[in-house]
């Protein structure tokens, strides 16, 4: 559409009337601030994201002695826990998670699950169904004493344990008791669990995987007092920081990989393993501590007696570890952020190639790149262990699924999906591990912070990394879903869970670092979130927080569009408008309207009554003034009022009027309801093109509609919204101007006529085959 800018005397643009909706309420007003949404500041956590000067959290020491039964799949173990009332209450009670509880056969976890989508209903599925029937599982609770071996009362409660204590804990005061309790342990290949055995028939062996091992105290803090909700299956785990000391026995040629470091390596290790160990301290590469050879002999004959293993960990908030006479073991002392750090891989040969190839240099390579953006890994070891789980992670330890085929050949899914879960699962070590957040209320503050980092991971792993989450396009489909709830909900109540607590919110934050905040400015804040909150607990509104209060940036809109709704991002080119500046010459601008005018089409009629003698013809007496009068032509009135109009300009405003611009409004419209910026390709007549990147500001008073004003150099040949698709618009086609086709493929099909009566006449006569053979045999 073209239309004119007159430049008045005033200098302003009066330009086409832009049909404009009614601006959204203010509770519409997506750049409302998210005060209403956050809790209030306090003396724990500041305004600013930051702990407060009087932040607190609580502290549980462990020593844990336990034994694996592996005739019976089955633990034994004691503890003592020295629990630090570090808040400004007294406690009258302390509540524990029992976590196994969730496998009894009437838990929440099994009474609540629904019908499947039976459309997928999985052999593996029904499997898991009829297991959990029968199968007996959970914490069986032999004792629960005081630091004197006298009973404590106490209660079970489905998946908590409540010990009531003689006398409150007063603020500052500790408290130590003993728990005892044995577990079945679950089949972990047949049921889909985070922590189990595997079973191996062909040798007779097994590979234990365990977590959620021992009853372990809950989180006790400033935001819900104790985080005491069941555990029903998604939302994982709360916990406090503490020292673990675990004595770990079992079979003696049982290999054991743990959380924390090993105190007694003379006892249970040979000395060529010990020398092996020394040797890659300084080596550059992963080193065998234990063969595949020496595995693999290793799986022939069990052991008939026992050893104890002991670790010790500093400071971390759980503790996991893994089991076998079928481990292959390598390990390297890497170097990441001036800080030597073990990392080592467990796996049985059944891994193999695979695993020794890429399991350790993935360890390494997260280390790097994770304590990049955040801060040096503080922990001595870093652990990928391969058994039944497919991707756990726990301090200095995850768990990992991926196997090549038995032949040991494996495609392409498989490799950089070994890649990609050791890069997550290690990467937690810094989420939730270290920045120790609530995940049984919010899974996405891990998991979708941990996914951004494994993207960013990824892309450093090789070019084109064939990442899953991360790339904004990749989330749109999930986006434009029904079935979907914000990222904000509790975590069981997520549907779409991979998309909602992993896809979407690591996209969002990559969003914010490659085009709303830029790398460098999102770079510090995020650091900043990462290193303020080493170590404590942080939610969500310290995150939000931070991110604004160490960038200056107010991305409040930014966390209600993404994080609180959703809506979805689908901004459009409307209309198009070329306008030209008017010379305020009649002679001019009167010759361009005439132009114009000859240049649209007659009417129809007119043009098919030209041969109609018309009134006028047969009665000239009716032609008057106005039938040559034409208002386009100059009069000397016109040429008058312009230059006395001229006659009143300074010079630099006359100057103005010879500006040789191109004026374009550009019209664009939010279909999709996430403001976003707008990422504008302009390609020109002259073939060259600039990318113009108009921040979100723009939508603040009309976040449904705007226009925006152009002043190209050369005329304007097309445009597109979002080139890169770097903000996941789900509508690509109404990104452009001209509009383009939408492209598309079909294929001519021809139809078969189903026939019964003959597949019945084919099947007779294949049967009556072989008795015509029998016939034809000679006697």
């Amino acid at each position: 559409m073209v239309s004119r800018i007159f430049l008045l005397l005033v200098l302003l643009f009066t330009t086409i009337t832009v049909a404009q909706e009614i601006p959204p309420t203010y509770e519409q007003d997506p750049f409302r601030q998210l005060d209403e949404l956050l809790p209030t500041p306090s003396d724990y956590r500041a305004a600013s994201g930051a702990p407060g000067h009087r932040y607190w959290q609580q502290r549980a020491d462990y020593d844990i002695n336990v034994r694996l039964v592996e005739d019976r799949n089955a633990l034994i173990g004691e503890e003592t826990i020295t629990y630090h009332n570090n808040s400004p209450m007294p406690l009258e009670y302390l509540w524990l998670q029992l976590d196994q509880n969730r496998f009894e056969p009437d838990s929440r976890d099994t009474t609540t699950r629904t019908t499947p989508r039976l459309k997928q209903f999985t052999y593996k599925y029904l499997g898991e169904l009829l297991i959990r029937e029968d199968f007996q599982g959970g914490h069986k609770i032999t004792k629960v004493t005081d630091a004197d071996d006298k009973p404590l009362d106490h209660a079970v409660i489905e998946t908590m344990l409540r010990i009531d204590l003689p006398k409150s804990l007063p603020s500052g005061g500790q408290v130590t008791f003993n728990i005892g309790w044995t577990y079945q342990i679950i089949d972990a290949k047949r049921v889909r669990v985070r922590s189990g055995h595997e079973y191996f028939e062909e040798d007779g062996n097994s590979i234990y995987e365990l977590a959620q091992w021992f009853p372990r105290m809950c989180a006790y803090t400033d935001v819900n007092g104790w985080q005491n909700k069941q555990f029903i299956r998604r939302g994982e785990f709360s916990l406090e920081f503490g020292d673990y000391r675990v004595a770990i026995t079992t079979p003696d040629d049982h290999i054991v990989s743990s959380t924390g470091v090993l105190q007694n390596p003379d006892a249970v290790l040979t000395e060529q393993q010990r020398e092996r160990l020394k040797q890659a301290e300084t080596a550059e590469v992963p080193q065998f501590i234990v063969t595949p050879e020496e595995a693999k002999a290793n799986e022939k004959e069990k052991g008939k007696g026992e050893k104890t293993w002991v670790f010790q960990a500093e400071n971390v908030r759980d503790f996991a570890w893994a089991s076998s006479r079928k481990f292959i073991w390598d390990a390297v002392q890497h170097t990441s952020h001036g800080k030597d750090v073990w990392c080592m891989s467990y796996y049985p040969n059944e891994g193999e190639p695979l695993w020794s190839k890429y399991s350790t240099h993935s360890i390494m390579h997260t280390l790097d790149v994770y304590s990049r953006y955040t801060f040096p890994y503080p922990y001595p070891v870093a652990i990928s262990v391969n058994g039944p789980v497919g991707g756990m992670e726990y301090p200095m330890i995850c768990f990992n699924g991926p196997r090549p085929d038995k032949d040991g050949t494996y495609s392409k899914r498989i490799k950089y999906g070994l890649i990609s879960v050791i890069i997550h699962e290690v990467g937690h070590n810094y989420f939730p591990m270290i920045v120790n957040s609530d995940e049984r209320q919010w899974t996405w503050i891990d998991e979708g912070i941990n996914s951004f980092l494994q993207y960013l991971a990824e892309k450093e792993w090789e070019t084109d990394y064939p990442s899953r989450r991360g790339p904004a396009k990749n989330m749109v489909e999930y986006m434009v879903s029904t079935d979907q709830v914000p990222i904000m909900t509790n975590s069981e109540s997520i549907l779409q869970f991979g998309h909602n607590a992993y896809g979407k919110p690591a996209t969002a934050l990559n969003i914010l670092r490659e085009t709303i905040m830029g790398r460098e400015l999102f770079d510090y804040a995020f650091k900043k979130f990462s290193q303020r909150w080493m170590f404590k607990r942080p939610e969500p509104a310290d995150l939000f927080r931070t991110m604004e209060d160490a960038s200056s940036i107010d991305l409040d809109w930014f966390w209600r569009g993404w994080f609180y709704t959703t809506n979805h991002v689908d901004i459009a080119i409307d209309r198009v408008h070329l306008l030209d500046l008017d010379s305020l010459d009649p002679d001019i601008e009167k010759a361009e309207d005439k132009a114009k005018r000859d240049q649209e089409p007659t009417e129809i009629t007119e043009t098919r009554n030209s041969d109609v003698k018309k009134r006028t013809e047969r009665y000239p007496d009716l032609i008057d003034f106005y039938n040559h009068y034409d208002p386009l032509d100059v009069t000397v009135n016109d040429r008058e009022e312009a230059a006395k109009l001229i006659k009143n300009l300074k010079d630099d405003e006359k100057a103005l009027l010879k500006t040789q611009r191109q004026f374009y409004a550009i019209d664009f419209k939010n279909e999709g309801g996430v403001i976003m910026p707008i990422i504008l390709k302009v390609n020109y007549e002259n073939g060259t093109e600039e990318t113009l990147r108009l921040p979100a500001e723009i939508w603040r008073s009309n976040s449904k509609r705007i226009s925006k004003l152009i002043l190209a150099k050369d005329r304007i040949a097309s445009l597109q919204i979002d080139p890169l698709e770097e903000t996941a618009d789900a509508n690509l086609d109404n990104n452009h101007w001209p509009s383009r086709p939408v492209k598309s493929r079909f294929k001519l099909f021809k139809y078969k006529d189903k026939n019964p009566m003959r597949e019945a006449k084919e099947a007779a006569e294949a049967e009556e085959k072989p008795d015509r053979k029998e016939e034809a045999k000679p006697k």
